[in-house]
């Protein structure tokens, strides 16, 4: 690649990230670092009506937790800014009129009453919704259709008007995606898309094409729904710029959900996050679960996104960052669209924890126990902790129920789950148990373990049927570690005084 390369993710700012929208910025991020290139992030807010207050702010916290940091930017600067498009607004205008002049795009005075006539007008079995195109063009209130005097007098009077691409009729125009291969579109079927509207500001269409090439963005990736709009967006460039300034186009297939496309809506029926992080929509109040707050880490987030769509043609499946950079190829880039499994994201997330260290962990779960108000106050004694339960954990969450005991006595006991099977022979086991504990030296899980054995097998008892009273004892239920390494841990005095309290309750439902 002879140019450097530079690619961009350009989100408007209009609610949460969606893991779509993050996949997308995934392999814009590898691409550019695989090239030693630069990644841009621009914010595409021309459409003011639907700018949602802390949606900006949001989308770069998303892109920090998963370690995505752009080059250039609105927060990071760079040499080709504004990089914040509704600061941008008096270039597209310039690009608007030289369009106009060249005959490539036109004045259109229609109002919105006129337009909403047109539909109902032409509206018929074989055409039911109707749109401002060739067949249409000149039946409406235009440029086209207006004396160029009068045009001048309706501009010179600050009368409405958008500017309309004047599409071609019957021209081919084909363009070759990265992952696709040649694509092609009938210049006909398309309709006069607005490049500027009444308000000055440009719609996406003449924005997209402006920008990538004032930020010489030589690579554009982004999602397949923006194929439709790829005719328009061939033209503009051929128009303003010449085909050969036009960045190399790559299309990423959809991200589908158990029933079709996955969308951001799609979270409550399914039951599992769609947006990278907590999102609330400040205009409706509409909150929505992200994988942070569900309990993930960024670096499984970022490697099960990047195999929603790709592979490296092994095997392999747990990637670094590093390694992803490394790996990441666009010809391996599928061409379909690759089905979320919720299942599969937890198996990913669950490998990470066990491969993150003890120490790396500890802020995360700490974080997770004061949610629940369990406060830790011996950090050595969590880290000890986190490296015994990590590989009973799948979700960060999961530390409270495997973890949290160590920290805070169990509200309750499952002593209905002892009670039935409880008997003279193990209420004198526990009361020996427990004194031989108190005098037990040294306090290891080994010692623990043969105490208990031995006096199981002096009092001919089973000790598999010891283990889970002993466990329910000492965490509250039928879970956690190893019972004599949880033992061990909380140290003698508060395994003595757990197992005296919860054989108390025992007695009292006995």
């Amino acid at each position: 690649m002879s140019k450097k390369v530079r690619v961009r993710f350009a989100p408007s700012p209009t609610g949460g990230l969606h893991l779509g929208g993050v996949r997308t910025v995934l392999y814009n991020y590898l691409f550019a670092k695989k090239h030693g290139g630069e990644f841009v992030v621009r914010i595409e807010d021309t459409d003011q009506s639907r700018y949602v207050p802390g949606a900006e702010e949001y989308i770069f916290d998303c892109l920090r937790w998963c370690g995505l940091e752009p080059d250039e930017s609105v927060q990071h600067g760079g040499p080709y800014g504004p990089y914040r498009q509704s600061e941008r607004k008096a270039l597209y205008k310039k690009y608007a009129e030289q369009l106009v002049e060249a005959g490539h795009a036109y004045y259109a005075f229609d109002s919105a009453a006129e337009l909403e006539q047109m539909r109902e007008k032409y509206k018929s079995a074989e055409n039911p919704a109707p749109q401002y195109d060739h067949h249409l063009r000149m039946k409406m209130r235009n440029s086209l259709t207006i004396p160029a005097d009068e045009t001048k007098k309706l501009l010179e009077a600050n009368t409405p008007y958008v500017v309309r691409i004047k599409m071609p009729v019957g021209k081919t125009v084909s363009f070759n995606d990265m992952i696709r291969g040649e694509v092609s579109f009938d210049t006909s079927l398309v309709d006069d898309k607005v490049l500027l509207k009444a308000d000055g500001m440009p719609t996406y269409h003449l924005a997209v094409v402006v920008d990538d090439y004032l930020m010489k963005i030589t690579h554009a990736f982004r999602g397949e729904e923006w194929l439709p709009s790829a005719p328009v967006h061939l033209l503009l460039w051929q128009y303003l710029f010449g085909w050969e300034a036009m960045p190399q186009w790559a299309h990423f297939p959809l991200i589908l959900g158990p029933s079709g496309k996955l969308s951001k809506r799609d979270g409550a029926k399914y039951g599992f996050p769609v947006f990278a992080m907590n999102w609330q929509d400040l205009k409706t109040g509409e909150s929505t679960e992200g994988f942070r707050e569900k309990g993930f880490l960024p670096a499984a987030f970022i490697n099960l996104l990047a195999l929603l769509g790709w592979n490296d043609g092994t095997e392999k499946e747990v990637f670094s960052k590093e390694e992803l950079i490394s790996s990441f190829d666009m010809a391996r880039v599928h061409s379909s669209g690759a089905k979320f499994d919720y299942e599969k994201a937890k198996w990913f997330n669950h490998e990470w924890i066990k491969r993150t260290s003890a120490s790396e962990l500890l802020p995360l779960v700490r974080a997770n126990f004061e949610k629940v108000n369990v406060v830790v106050t011996d950090s050595m004694l969590l880290e000890q902790v986190i490296a015994l339960v990590k590989e009973r954990c799948t979700l960060l969450t999961d530390f409270v129920e495997q973890g949290s005991f160590f920290f805070s006595r169990p509200a309750q006991i499952d002593t209905a789950s002892i009670v039935p099977k409880w008997n003279a022979e193990k209420s004198a086991f526990f009361d020996q148990l427990i004194q031989h504990y108190q005098q037990a030296n040294p306090w290891t899980t080994g010692e623990l373990e043969k105490i208990c054995k031995e006096l199981a097998q002096e009092k001919q008892l089973k000790t598999g049927e010891l283990l889970l009273p002993l466990r329910i004892m000492l965490v509250g239920g039928k879970f956690g570690p190893g019972v004599f390494d949880i033992a061990y841990l909380l140290g003698k005095e508060e395994t003595v005084e757990r197992l005296t309290q919860a054989k108390r309750l025992i007695l009292q439902g006995a």
